[in-house]
């Protein structure tokens, strides 16, 4: 009864917390350039959706997107991806993430918000732990497409 419930709330706490870790540690990884433990983050066969380019589907397109000139010019100059926090909902072995993203981005003037976005992570319970199925981003610029993925399921 009463010690089977405390045990499924201290569960759901700590599938929370696992979640927002998996989150909290994108941005750190992205700024040092470690791809491939970015990459894990993702289930082997996991997306990345950016509105407006292509999907890299699977740890090896993943890991090309930090590998990639556009990221490494972006290491060069100096940025801080920082994102969350986020709104967890967990459903037994899914979870869905919410939350904003944003790049900073060093130049001539200090530092200055380079990309602020929409963030959806759908996340799955693996042998690992949790990771994430597809995460999708898209430009806080007015467009619906960014609101749709903030919007609680």
């Amino acid at each position: 009864g009463e010690l089977r419930a405390l045990a499924g709330r201290l569960a759901l706490l700590e599938d929370r917390e696992a979640i927002r870790e998996l989150i909290a540690t994108y941005g750190p990884l992205a700024d040092c350039g470690d791809s491939a433990a970015l990459a894990r983050l993702w289930t082997e066969d996991g997306e990345y959706a950016v509105v407006g380019f292509a999907a890299a589907r699977g740890h090896a397109e993943i890991a090309a997107l930090i590998e990639g000139d556009y990221h490494r010019a972006l290491m060069a100059d100096g940025c801080a991806h920082v994102l969350g926090p986020v709104a967890v909902q967990v459903s037994e072995d899914t979870a869905v993430a919410r939350g904003h993203s944003v790049v900073f981005r060093h130049g001539p003037d200090g530092f200055a918000a380079h990309r602020v976005a929409a963030n959806r992570w759908e996340l799955v319970r693996t042998a690992q732990g949790w990771r994430a199925r597809r995460r999708t981003n898209a430009l806080l610029d007015g467009a619906a497409a960014a609101r749709v993925l903030l919007a609680a399921s």
